[in-house]
């Protein structure tokens, strides 16, 4: 069955016990099936109360029998997140309680939502595009302030905005192209072949900047990737559990404890991070040791920013030098002088750098230079932001489209300056305001949008 034809319900608050649990309807037969399962205290019937309402009542089980006081709120549609007429039981956390709730409503008409089959409802009923729908699944993952805000301006059209402004101007294209040629004997103005040249310079561009935002976006939803590496026993660990804020790797005072890379997320003065605890970096002596070595080493060439750990404790040797070098070579570093609080010294010597990285004194046991550490560390991040909250790319999928649009506006323009006629072009532009729709879902195949839902939560 198309979906939109019937009536669907869902637990949309997480399992478990809690103060509040949701029970959520939409469909033809949405205030239908709430009517069914909830008597207002006042005995009026439920669509007769104001919409967008919280009514007080009773939610019955499919026996008839009473099992919990809660609140109902129903709205008809189009006007609601669906564009479906919906309703909401908002009722004590009980699981229980929500258990036999949820059978109710299945038992008065409503069948079980799949994943994502609210908002997948919402985007086939014109309730918001595609890049809204994803940016409804980044507000559920987001682990940062900077990841909210992002896919907040996202969800209210900040990225559809600037798409549709590259898609209007390519629509205009095509349009005035076909007047002229569908029409000839009309008093239409013919696109001088300057203008149409600026006009595809122009969204170009557009597009390239489009396509630079995508790092920046993926670095929000799936956080900025942080390598930690060090020789054995620097404190790469304890730094690791300091920025955590609790014990995700094992510490010990024995060299070579870590022989995996460890992850963790966490927030650094607002922005996402990936952090990645690597095995310490010396000649390996087994082959367990081998391979946590090259895992590191794979896990600082992936890396978006690489913190050196030193210990202070010790003398600094050559091989901390290699691989400050070595680290300096594939992404921006800051240099952890661990253990500052059993030394109290300033900090290394980095002479023998053209252009030293910054050095940041830190105590993962005292916690002083933690705050520090943070704020250089987005700091490397924040710099050279253009594009405001929600105007950046965040998913392979877009980044995909958006490339293919770019390629084909760049054939029409290169084309039109080798002296092609305009006519000539049409095929290329058509291929970039398709490639268009695909971002914002204008033309996207079933199996897209199925991919796309299949990673929200039931019950959104």
């Amino acid at each position: 069955m198309f979906p939109g034809n019937d009536t669907i319900a869902a637990l949309s608050t997480p399992r478990g016990p809690g103060a509040i649990g949701i029970l959520r309807l939409s469909g033809p037969e949405a205030i239908d099936v709430a009517e069914r399962c909830f008597h207002p205290a006042d005995r009026r019937a439920l669509r007769s109360h104001a919409s967008r309402s919280l009514v007080y009542g009773t939610l019955l089980d499919r026996e008839g029998a009473a099992i919990d006081k809660v609140l109902c709120t129903f709205s008809p549609g189009p006007g609601s997140y669906t564009g479906e007429d919906t309703a909401e039981l908002h009722c004590h956390g009980s699981p229980a309680v929500l258990a036999l709730g949820l059978e109710a409503l299945f038992a008065a008409g409503a069948r079980q939502a799949g994943p994502g089959e609210f908002t997948r409802r919402a985007f086939l009923n014109g309730k918001m595009d595609l890049t809204q729908a994803e940016a409804v699944g980044d507000l559920l993952e987001a682990d940062s302030r900077e990841g909210v805000r992002n896919a907040a301006g996202q969800l209210s059209g900040a990225l559809s905005g600037r798409i549709g402004e590259i898609y209007d101007a390519l629509t205009d294209v095509m349009a005035h192209f076909h007047a002229v040629l569908d029409y000839p004997d009309e008093d239409i103005d013919p696109f001088r072949l300057d203008t149409l040249l600026e006009i595809l310079q122009t969204q170009e561009q557009a597009l390239d900047r489009l396509l630079a935002s995508c790092r920046r976006g993926r670095q929000l939803t799936g956080g900025i990737s942080c390598a930690i590496v060090g020789r054995p026993n620097a404190g790469k660990s304890s730094l690791l559990n300091a920025l955590a804020g609790y014990e995700r790797a094992i510490v010990t005072d024995i060299p070579g404890t870590t022989r995996d890379t460890v992850e963790a997320r966490v927030e650094l003065d607002g922005l996402p991070f990936r952090l990645v605890d690597t095995a310490g970096l010396r000649e390996a002596r087994d082959p367990i040791e081998r391979l946590g070595t090259r895992r590191s080493q794979e896990a600082m060439e992936q890396a978006d920013l690489i913190l050196t750990v030193w210990d202070s404790s010790v003398p600094v040797e050559e091989e901390d030098r290699e691989l400050l070098r070595r680290a300096m070579a594939l992404a921006p570093v800051i240099l952890v002088w661990s253990k500052e609080d059993l030394t109290g010294e300033g900090g290394p010597d980095l002479g023998f750098l053209d252009a030293p990285p910054p050095v940041v004194p830190l105590s993962a046991r005292t916690g002083e230079g933690l705050e520090e550490l943070e704020k250089r560390a987005a700091s490397f991040f924040r710099q050279g932001e253009t594009p405001g909250y929600g105007q950046v790319l965040t998913s392979q999928r877009q980044e995909e489209a958006a490339a293919r649009a770019r390629e084909s506006v760049r054939r029409a323009r290169e084309a039109l300056d080798a002296g092609m006629t305009p006519d000539a072009l049409l095929t290329d532009v058509e291929e970039a305001l398709s490639a268009l729709g695909e971002l914002t879902g204008r033309h996207v195949s079933e199996d897209v949008t199925a991919r796309i839902f299949a990673r929200f939560c039931v019950g959104k």
